[in-house]
């Protein structure tokens, strides 16, 4: 009869299977008052690898504004380079305001 001897899985063997495999957890939170319900919150947990994640059909941070360059559209020069034109003709203006004031109060001392 064999004897089988099972290793103790560390934290960093469960960290791995979960991020291969993949965990969900999902759950429900209501808040009723008198059989009013007055809140209801849906959770929904998946923890996985990006690689994982691109796999089942989760990649929403490749349109994420915040975490894509491509979704903010940073990429188009052209874009860049008339925000720079304009935040520059606005500065122009600006000057062009404060520059008066500033000399008529050196004349008046």
């Amino acid at each position: 009869m064999a004897i089988e001897h099972r290793q103790p899985q560390g934290l960093v063997d469960i960290r791995d299977k979960i991020l291969d495999k993949g965990l969900v957890v999902a759950g429900d939170v209501k808040v009723s008052l008198a059989n009013v319900e007055l809140l209801t919150i849906q959770l929904r947990l998946v923890i996985c690898s990006v690689d994982k994640a691109e796999a089942i059909g989760i990649n929403w941070w490749r349109s994420d504004r915040f975490y894509s360059a491509d979704a903010r559209g940073l990429n188009e020069p052209k874009d860049y380079e008339a925000l720079k034109a304009r935040v520059h003709e606005l500065e122009q203006q600006l000057n062009a305001r404060a520059l008066p004031t500033a000399k008529s109060e050196r004349k008046g001392r």
